[in-house]
């Protein structure tokens, strides 16, 4: 019976990074099992060469393949996330405008309960936290800015949680945009690294005028992430975030959580709300999705708040820091609504009356307006189980986008991303593939042969999926989110001498199926 058979794409044009004029030229052959025409050049000259394909030696790469292997068999990783706010105000004279939402830090991941760069486990008697953070604005200058201890505490749910509670901007600081940097070091004093947020805008205060969509820079789009607060009678000690514990939603002083802002569609039947695009403008039907747990909020009206009224007949787009209201739909007639609203550290329902002078507005009080700002988490991902270094792990690098090019004898796969160096290889699975280092923000190599996962490829029904990670040259190991497919291409098994050809419409099923494979010979696949 014909099968499925494994394919490799043909050969790609590729070029020079050091002098973009040159017009590129055909790569013809670069094999992947006979290394003997390439000359490799020193550890260091790999190292400060862009634009070299550079590989493990033998011994190394089979002692790097056992140890990546139980990486990603264990899942040993340790992850660093950080959450802060899209904008921030900035401080004048004496005041000190903290951060709202103040920035945190979740650890997660097995890793974190081993010794960074020791391998063992820790010892009986050891308490406390096993990492210690310090986080502050990035200086512009080059000279040191302050900076706040992070005390992490342990989660439930087994995360360690950090916050910096007393961040702000200064009146000295002329920067329009800043990033946030957090220095993580280990128990006994060792670097563990230091890494960034993403940018965070400066504001002098909420923008009171009429929104437009010329200026989008402080607009909220749907599909964003969102925090929302509330502050009783303007006092920062009596701040509240929208939150979600135990699996319900509540209002907490400690933590807050970042929320996916849907517009729905208000003509959808009962229960279905799909998803829009666009900027969201009050008066919009909105779904709120928590990120980390995926609970969700019914679908509310969103209303603009002016003097703890809720306004009923605007349309602009939302911007940052505004104060809003969320209205329950199906309201009856002639009433105020029904608003989401908190009572201490529960969140409710509260009624609006209707106010007696104007017809478009409804009454609230303190604890149903909310603050809505757009957050950022940008998430670092690595394990030192492999390390022979005590090197700080960072620059961690970070894939955005996978491209692939090529086909035939070779097929090629360009990493488009941040923090790359000429020092990390591409893997697949626990196979390394030739790199070549282009910059910063790209990293190229030669998609491995199949027959490198399994001895029985050429026969093969299913596709073979395998993740994508790196691996600094000292055994840092960074996992990625990203995996590559192999997908299998319509072949027949040879038989014994004598045996007939099978009849061309023996297996349609076969056919089609090669049809669909062929027409593109691999998949890149984003896991979430």
């Amino acid at each position: 019976m014909p099968l499925l058979k494994y394919r490799r794409l043909i050969w790609l044009d590729t070029y020079s990074p050091a002098d973009p004029e040159v017009p590129p030229n055909p790569l013809t052959h670069l094999s992947l099992r006979d290394r003997s025409e390439m000359q490799l050049q020193s550890e260091a000259d790999r190292r400060s060469l862009p634009g070299t394909w550079t590989r493990s030696s033998p011994e190394h790469a089979t002692i790097l393949r056992g140890g990546v292997r139980r990486c990603l068999q264990q899942q040993c990783e340790q992850t660093v996330r950080i959450l802060h706010a899209k904008v921030a105000q900035k401080s004048y004279g004496n005041e000190k405008r903290f951060f709202c939402p103040p920035p945190c830090v979740y650890l997660s991941g097995p890793g974190w309960r081993v010794k960074s760069g020791q391998g063992q486990a820790h010892q009986a008697g050891e308490s406390g936290p096993t990492v210690c953070g310090y986080m502050g604005l990035d200086s512009a200058s080059g000279s040191a800015a302050e900076t706040q201890k992070l005390n992490f505490e342990q989660q439930p749910d087994s995360r360690e949680f950090g916050c910096a509670k007393t961040l702000y901007v200064s009146d000295a600081d002329k920067r329009k945009h800043f990033r946030l940097v957090l220095r993580l070091v280990l128990r006994g004093g060792l670097e563990l690294g230091t890494f960034h947020s993403r940018l965070i805008k400066v504001i002098s205060k909420p923008s009171q005028k009429k929104q437009s969509l010329k200026n989008t820079d402080l607009c909220i789009s749907s599909g964003s992430k969102v925090s929302l607060f509330n502050r009783l009678r303007s006092q920062t000690v009596s701040t509240r975030y929208l939150s979600v514990q135990d699996g319900a939603f509540v209002a907490s002083a400690r933590q807050w959580a970042a929320f996916t802002l849907h517009l729905a569609d208000g003509h959808s039947s009962q229960g279905d709300f799909p998803r829009r695009e666009g900027y969201v403008r009050y008066g919009s039907l909105v779904q709120l999705v928590c990120t980390v747990t995926g609970i969700t909020l019914p679908p509310m009206i969103i209303r603009k708040v002016a003097k703890q009224c809720a306004l009923l007949d605007v349309d602009e787009p939302i911007s940052q820091l505004h104060k809003c209201a969320f209205q329950f739909p199906g309201s009856p007639p002639g009433g105020g609504g029904t608003y989401l609203c908190l009572a201490t550290e529960k969140v409710v329902q509260f009624q609006a009356s209707p106010c007696p002078k104007e017809a478009n507005r409804a009454l609230l009080n303190d604890s149903s307006c909310w603050t809505i700002i757009g957050t950022e988490a940008v998430e670092f991902s690595f394990s030192t189980s492999l390390a022979c270094t005590r090197e700080p792990v960072t620059p961690v690098p970070l894939i955005s986008t996978l491209e692939l090019s090529g086909g035939g004898d070779v097929a090629m796969l360009e990493l488009h991303g941040e923090n790359f160096h000429a020092g990390l290889k591409v893997w697949f699975g626990d196979v390394e593939a030739e790199t070549m280092y282009r910059s910063p923000r790209s990293l190229v190599c030669v998609v491995p042969d199949v027959a490198a996962f399994g001895s029985d490829w050429r026969w093969l029904r299913a596709p073979i999926t395998v993740p994508v990670s790196l691996v600094r040259v000292d055994g840092i190991f960074y996992r990625s989110a990203f995996s590559f497919t192999y997908t299998p291409e319509y072949s027949v098994r040879p038989g014994p001498p004598g045996t007939p050809e099978p009849a061309t419409g023996a297996d349609a099923l076969l056919e089609s199926i090669h049809q669909e494979f062929t027409r593109t010979n691999f998949h890149l696949f984003i896991q979430t």
